[in-house]
């Protein structure tokens, strides 16, 4: 497909619709549309070409031992990594553009926290990700079971997806399914009798999941050191009553799990906050 070629024959479809869909007879208009399209710009931009600069490279020295040894992190991810490993791990919150690896800022910290946790043999959800929409937590829940399923290093690290849309093809384990894609655990019950380690979901549910009968088995597993971290993506989205409303649900489920101070890891991510018309939410 040629780009140029295409985005020509776009642009004469389109005028070609609007010239026959929008006639007139009015005088002094007959020809209003013809001249509309005729002058550059009114209507049809670009096409643009985009050159995305490549993000400053980080410490190879500062990846996960499971990682490759030819992976380099970018040097927002290393600093993030930095901030959310170790006992004296802070929250953090990861504001860079979209397709600069906010997902791995968080997600690897997480996965390498888990993996030392089974080897403990403990049990219990150690991070709970929450997502404004059911698309996005199922976007990334694929992608983590792809992480998990692709390191032997990761093995024996469960994920679930408990949001308000039964899967197509429910799940009992962390796998590939026939037709390639991959998927976390969707099977509600299964997550009930062995909660995953990484818990994605929205806030809405994850009110539900604190207050049912039925879901009280997904936290008995938790001590209150058990819980590490809690990630909220697109976090410019949580604003106002929203934000008050995903503030006092923190609240609740550090209180819920008995969780003590500075146990708890939390992460916000966004790709902009750093919009003008975000200011004072970029100053908060």
């Amino acid at each position: 497909m040629l780009p140029l070629t295409v985005a020509n024959e776009v642009r004469r479809s389109v005028a070609d619709f609007l010239s026959s869909a929008f006639p007139s007879t009015t005088p002094g208009f007959q020809t209003l549309i013809e001249r509309f399209l005729e002058q550059p710009g009114s209507l049809f931009r670009g096409p643009y070409l985009s050159l995305a600069l490549p993000f400053r490279s980080g410490a190879a020295e500062q990846s996960f031992s499971w990682l490759p040894a030819t992976f380099t992190p970018h040097a927002h991810q290393s600093r993030a990594w930095q901030r959310l490993t170790g006992d004296d791990a802070r929250s953090t919150l990861v504001a860079t553009g979209t397709g600069s690896g906010k997902t791995e800022c968080f997600l690897y910290p997480i996965l390498d926290h888990c993996r030392a946790q089974a080897a403990l043999g403990r049990g219990g959800v150690k991070a709970i990700l929450l997502y404004p929409m059911n698309a996005l937590a199922s976007d990334q829940a694929r992608r983590i079971a792809k992480e998990i399923l692709g390191r032997p290093e990761l093995a024996g690290i469960s994920a679930g997806l408990y949001v308000g849309d039964a899967a197509d093809e429910e799940a009992g384990a962390v796998k590939q399914l026939a037709d390639g894609s991959y998927s976390v655990i969707t099977q509600r019950a299964k997550m009930r009798k062995r909660p995953p380690d990484i818990l994605l979901t929205n806030y809405k549910m994850l009110d539900f999941l604190l207050i049912r009968a039925d879901d009280a088995r997904l936290w008995a597993d938790n001590r209150p050191d058990t819980l590490r971290y809690l990630v909220v993506d697109e976090l410019h989205t949580f604003d106002g009553a929203q934000g008050t409303d995903l503030a006092c649900l923190i609240r609740r489920v550090k209180a819920r799990l008995e969780t003590p101070p500075g146990q708890l890891v939390c992460v916000g991510t966004s790709a902009t906050l750093g919009d003008d018309g975000e200011r004072s939410l970029l100053d908060f």
